[in-house]
């Protein structure tokens, strides 16, 4: 019969669980405890390893902690992000997700912080998993649409809505696979479509690579959508890091590849191809009239490639790249010494700086005037392993360009035609309508050149480091050379002609003037191509200069109307009865200069760079500026976020310069949370600039924003269904257009869309419907929008005029809008935090079109 004394070892057992239970319990609740009084005492870190504790040792308080802990974790990571313990940041992250695996809210601050570091594939992923968790989450959203930007760029959209491209690259693949080329490798392979073209025409085996994770898991989600998963091989890693046989079997007959930018080799084709052809390719074809089997030998897609240039005015490209003012806001800049954008057109490499930017020539503002014919830059062929390892050794070469118009020397423009093989080819030149844009490498001069029909433009030619290199180095006029390197002052000058000069004389002057240039100091200060714009923006200086010189006088009035009504009349100026302005604009900025340049005030500037901060300090000087009257503010406090502060326990501030519009169209993140704090810091008739912010925008019906935003039509591309997945980086704000220059037809007049009142939090609202009426018949596409900036009542600035340093942006309906002449059209404009979304509907018509 059973043993009855099993029994109360049963209850011994429980016994000692009741009091495991209890000890736990009581660990639990003192922990909880212990981390709502850290909490209280802001001591985050420790709050923190509480919670864990307690949400570890008893999930059942996950519903009861979760708004605590997350708010533990934001402030805590705030911390260590401001002391750099980044790797520990992460690991709280991780933690927090163990505990909360699907928190939407977790999930996209850690999402927030992987974007801030550089890490903008993963960051996606994250904000991606908060959007399926919540779809409505808008911090998500807004986050999503921002990273989307990064990580599909619009090209991609441009290139696959470009049938006749697609068309060419698929044909010269056909022909390759059908000669015999069976084996394929797709280097760069984006959304998979080339290695596609490649099994389609039959293609025995097909590999393909990518860099970027989320143009990986796009690949995959797209072969596999086209029946072709098991068929192509897909590889999430550099082609450079590829081996044989370790990641594909043996080496391959065809690699196809578009690794290109808009200088050709900046995507680094040159050494991808020197690594294919040594571990990854079959070798070459000996020679052309030497029969051999095409599956026995190696080729490229595309063969090869000719480069070409030509010399160009433009007042845009002019403005982002040299100082072309004397002065900023009533500031003398002589002083400033050389202020250089980060784009060198040096033969020489330089790791600071990029060798060239990019434009679009048909759309640039103001347009472009040639001053020379194309000219053939480089030849490179692709199917030549000599020719592409010799490239970087290859000797400077120098060409004489005739100039064929007078202007203004401001950059070498570059393009290049692609030849797929010897039948196809693709050119990206300035009237061709390409996905690809213009290589510029522009003219460092503190002043342009003058060139002149008769003259010769050197330029000098090279790729030592695998970048296509373009210099301008000298002119040759009436049989002398004149060095454009090394910035003579006497030359004559487009900004200041010279009535019935003497060439003569002329060009003594400029010889003359290069003897005292070899002495000046090398020593040069770098900005942002649209810091240099802004420098050059003289209505907005002139504007802040205005409004700030009102601002002060009436604050001196004020002080002296309070002084004689005490019976305390000071001769002195001391510290404390100073004016004090704040300038938190983003990067460099002169507006705490032209500030302090008022006398009375002591202004603090939010500059960084040391050697930024040593042009101010010249400025200062050169200026008579008090040195005491000038300080840099993040100096003075221990990290960015602690920047909206008072100057001291005594003051407050008279005036705060926010930072109110990115460069590209869109209203600054946190904006309106930062006016509330800075209206809090305000003495009494202390002003923020600006005080109101007024978006303007206009409907327009254009193919251009379409195809730059989604793959266009229901056709497959080239047979494929690539459409609905790409299509999911559809982002509903464009930005970094130039309205002045988008391809588009205008269907209303402008209208006032929204207000953002930085100095009345009861004046702001979050939507507001608008009536606008259609002045023309079409298809309403995009709502291009831009804003005007009031500093005060009666002082604006707008970021649509034509010297403005902004871009602007717009809001593109998901499905266009048909409408007639006449009809009535409502924008439902709403504004959460920084972000502006429009939808629209016609009136007494059911169904808005959502963007």
């Amino acid at each position: 019969m059973p043993n009855a004394s099993a029994r109360p070892k049963h209850g011994r057992r429980s016994r000692r669980r009741r009091r495991e239970d209890s000890a736990r319990n009581e660990l639990v609740s003192s922990s909880l405890e212990s981390a709502q009084q850290c909490l209280f005492n802001q001591d985050y870190g420790t709050a923190f390893v509480h919670y864990l504790l307690v949400l570890n040792l008893a999930p059942a308080f996950k519903d009861f902690a979760k708004e605590s802990f997350r708010f533990t974790l934001s402030k805590w990571a705030e911390e260590l992000d401001s002391v750099g313990r980044i790797q520990d940041l992460f690991d709280c992250y991780e933690q927090a997700l163990e505990l909360f695996p699907a928190d939407e809210v977790i999930l996209n601050s850690m999402g927030e912080h992987l974007f801030r570091m550089g890490f903008r594939d993963e960051a996606a992923g994250h904000f991606h998993k908060a959007l399926k968790v919540r779809p409505d989450y808008p911090e998500a959203r807004e986050n999503f649409y921002r990273v989307a930007n990064w990580l599909v760029e619009r090209w991609h959209f441009l290139m696959l809505n470009d049938h006749g491209r697609n068309r060419k690259y698929q044909q010269a693949i056909q022909k390759a696979v059908q000669s015999g080329c069976n084996t394929v490798l797709d280097i760069g392979t984006g959304t998979g479509i080339l290695g596609m073209c490649a099994k389609k025409a039959g293609a025995a085996e097909v590999y393909a690579c990518e860099l970027s994770k989320t143009m990986y898991e796009l690949a995959c989600e797209v072969v596999t959508a086209n029946g072709m998963d098991g068929k192509i091989k897909i590889l999430h890693m550099k082609s450079l890091e590829m081996e044989v046989p370790k990641d594909i079997p043996h080496r391959v007959s065809l690699v196809v590849t578009e690794t290109v930018d808009a200088g050709l080799f900046g995507e680094g084709i040159i050494e991808s191809l020197i690594h294919a052809w040594h571990h990854l390719l079959l070798p070459p074809q000996r020679g052309e009239n030497e029969f051999q089997e095409q599956s026995a030998t190696g080729r490229v897609i595309p063969a090869r490639a000719t480069v070409f240039g030509m010399a160009v005015e433009s007042l845009e490209i002019r403005r982002h790249h040299r100082l072309c003012v004397s002065e900023v806001g009533s500031l003398s800049m002589a002083a400033a010494g050389e202020l250089r954008s980060p784009v060198s057109c040096s033969s020489e490499p330089d790791d600071s700086m990029e060798p060239y930017t990019t434009e679009r020539l048909s759309r640039l503002p103001g347009g472009y005037k040639t001053l020379t014919e194309p000219f053939t830059a480089l030849n490179i062929d692709f199917n030549n392993m000599q020719e592409l390892e010799g490239l970087s050794t290859r000797e400077v070469q120098q060409i004489r360009l005739p100039v064929t118009q007078e202007g203004e020397l401001d950059a070498l423009a570059v393009w290049f035609q692609l030849h797929l093989d010897e039948e196809s080819s693709l050119s990206t030149g300035p009237q061709e309508d390409t996905c690809w844009e213009q290589a510029i490498y522009p003219v460092h001069n503190t002043k342009g050149f003058l060139l002149k029909p008769q003259d010769e433009l050197i330029v000098e030619v090279s790729c030592r480091d695998a970048f296509l290199r373009l210099c301008s180095v000298a002119v040759l006029r009436d049989g002398h050379e004149i060095r454009l390197d090394k910035r003579p002052q006497g030359l004559q000058y487009s900004g200041n002609p010279i009535s019935n000069p003497n060439p003569e004389a002329e060009l003594c002057s400029a010889l003359a003037c290069l003897q005292t240039d070899q002495t000046q100091t090398k020593d040069f200060c770098m900005l942002e191509c649209s810091e240099i714009a802004l420098l050059n923006n003289e209505d907005y200086h002139q504007s802040f200069c205005s409004a700030l010189a009102k601002l002060i006088s009436y604050l001196k009035i004020k002080s002296q109307k309070q002084e004689q009504g005490s019976g305390i009349k000071s001769d002195s100026t001391p510290s404390s009865d100073l004016l004090y302005v704040l300038d938190v604009s983003e990067g460099f900025s002169l507006l705490s200069l032209i500030a302090a340049s008022h006398g009375h005030v002591k202004a603090y500037s939010s500059v960084e760079k040391k050697k930024q901060q040593e042009v101010l300090k010249r400025l200062a000087r050169s200026s008579n500026i008090p040195e005491q009257h000038l300080e840099f503010w993040l100096n003075h406090t221990e990290d960015e976020q602690g920047m909206l502060q008072r100057p001291s326990r005594e003051k407050l501030w008279s005036a705060i310069i926010l930072d109110c519009i990115e460069t590209c169209g869109l209203i600054r993140q946190k904006l309106m949370e930062k006016a509330s704090l800075a209206r809090c810091l305000l003495e009494d008739g202390g002003r923020i600039f600006p005080e109101k912010i007024v978006v303007h925008g206009m409907l327009v019906e254009s193919d251009t924003l379409l195809l730059e935003s989604a793959v266009q039509g229901q056709e497959p591309t080239l047979g494929f269904n690539i459409a609905p997945f790409i299509n999911q980086f559809t982002v509903p704000v464009h930005v970094f257009l130039d309205f002045s220059t988008l391809e588009c037809r205008h269907l209303s007049e402008s209208v006032e869309l929204f207000v953002l009142d930085l100095m009345d939090a009861n004046a702001n609202y979050t939507n507001r419907e608008v009536k606008v009426q259609a002045t023309s018949a079409g298809k309403i596409t995009a709502v291009p929008f831009w804003y005007h900036i009031y500093l005060d009542q009666e002082i604006s600035v707008s970021t649509l005029s034509q010297n403005s340093h902004w871009k602007q942006a717009a809001a593109v309906l998901q499905q266009p809008l048909e409408v007639q002449a006449g009809d009535w059209v409502r924008l439902a404009v709403k504004l959460h935090k920084s972000t502006i979304s429009i939808s629209a509907h016609i009136e007494n018509v059911l169904g808005p079109m959502e963007q």
